[in-house]
């Protein structure tokens, strides 16, 4: 069988792998009923639509004829060891430095690894969601994160 979309092939493969260990992870816990739901119930169902929708996109790209085949070319391992080495260095820095610094110094280093850099772009990401992210984990739930440094609050 040939593969007509190389992207949605790999996509919709993904897309079965994740909901089928979403799906097979959600044993694990009690089901519950309708009325009552466990916590395995809302995972299970969630992992069956995401492996279903997988299927159908799997389906579609073994069946349906696309110009040029939509080849995935190369990985972009520049760009994911920038993001994943942000997200390293947050996890380090939070403790220390608090929300109010460490999540710009996130989204900075992470959009180092776009080719589309912009500082007022960037600028204007960093206050959005430093500031929606202060709103939402601090004062709406409550999260005991730090936002400020040790030194100061200390």
């Amino acid at each position: 069988m040939k593969i007509k979309s190389e992207k949605d092939f790999w996509a919709g493969l993904l897309f079965v792998v994740v909901g089928i260990g979403f799906t097979w992870g959600a044993t694990a816990y009690s089901f519950g009923n309708s009325a009552r739901p466990g916590p395995g119930y809302f995972p299970f169902g969630l992992g069956i639509i995401l492996a279903l929708i997988g299927a159908l996109i799997l389906f579609e790209a073994l069946t349906i004829e696309v110009e040029g085949g939509e080849k995935i070319g190369g990985w972009p391992l520049k760009q994911a060891g920038i993001i994943l080495g942000s997200v390293v260095v947050f996890g380090l820095l939070l403790p220390r430095l608090g929300m109010a610094i460490t999540l710009p110094v996130l989204i900075f280093l992470s959009s180092l690894a776009s080719g589309e850099f912009n500082w007022k772009e960037v600028l204007l990401n960093i206050v959005i969601l430093t500031v929606g992210s202060w709103g939402i984990f601090i004062k709406g739930l409550g999260l005991t994160i730090p936002l400020w440094p040790t030194f100061i609050t200390t």
